[in-house]
């Protein structure tokens, strides 16, 4: 039988040739119209998932899917089911906002856009028209980062890869960029992201997932967690305190 899982990782392992594993055996998936959530530590094997996924490196073992299709056996299939929005959203600072929708657009090989779809798609994602003619080099990082999720919103993708999306951002924008990743949710899309913000992992995800030492330690649903204190049973499984 088919899986209807968007994103899957199979027993996803990852050592590195001085002996360190990044990743040990890490199983899970998400469906369309789900938000998981991977809450870590710095090295706790996080962005080496998000890597795997992306076919920035190659599994040891085990398998990244994106709709089904194997990401290190078929990358360039596997990276047209998905948009990726970073940390630190890279876009040309000399160019303005709509100029950056535009080339990424039509890089991604869609050409029927509009002027105004992109002024609307800038509007959505909370960026003021009186910047949208502005160059990126002025934005803040909260701007940049919604000029980034508009471009992975014209991709059209099914699947949505965030690494730390609100790293940065202020209360508002933080705010502004849930209320966002819960419409795309609601529009079918399966969204995976990184993310050291526990408030806004409880608040937005279906599930979420606790990575210590390359393991995937616990994954559990927001129903499962509901009444429970996150960020105690967060310090729990990073101290190992849990059985």
């Amino acid at each position: 039988m088919e899986s209807t899982a968007m994103f899957e990782a199979v027993n996803l392992t990852k050592q590195y040739e001085d002996g360190v594993l990044a990743l040990d055996a890490v199983s899970f998936s998400v469906k369309p119209g789900e938000i998981f959530a991977i809450l870590g530590a710095n090295g706790a094997g996080k962005t080496t998932t998000i890597n795997i996924f992306l076919n920035f490196i190659e599994p040891t073992s085990g398998e990244a899917r994106i709709g089904g299709v194997v990401t290190h056996k078929d990358p360039l299939l596997a990276k047209q089911k998905v948009a990726y929005v970073s940390e630190n959203v890279m876009l040309y600072p000399n160019f303005t906002a709509l100029q950056n929708l535009d080339y990424f657009a039509r890089l991604g090989g869609r050409n029927s856009y509009s002027t105004e779809d992109y002024r609307n798609v800038l509007r959505r994602v909370g960026l003021e028209d009186g910047a949208h003619h502005k160059r990126l080099k002025g934005f803040s990082k909260g701007m940049r980062q919604k000029s980034g999720i508009a471009i992975a919103i014209l991709k059209d993708a099914p699947a949505i890869l965030l690494d730390e999306p609100t790293s940065g951002l202020d209360p508002q924008a933080a705010y502004e960029f849930q209320r966002l990743l819960e419409s795309l949710r609601n529009e079918g899309k399966a969204i995976l992201m990184s993310t050291h913000d526990i408030f806004r992992a409880k608040e937005v995800a279906n599930t979420i997932g606790i990575m210590n030492k390359g393991k995937l330690v616990m994954q559990r649903t927001a129903k499962e967690l509901a009444g429970e204190n996150l960020e105690q049973v967060y310090m729990k499984y990073m101290a190992g305190h849990v059985n």
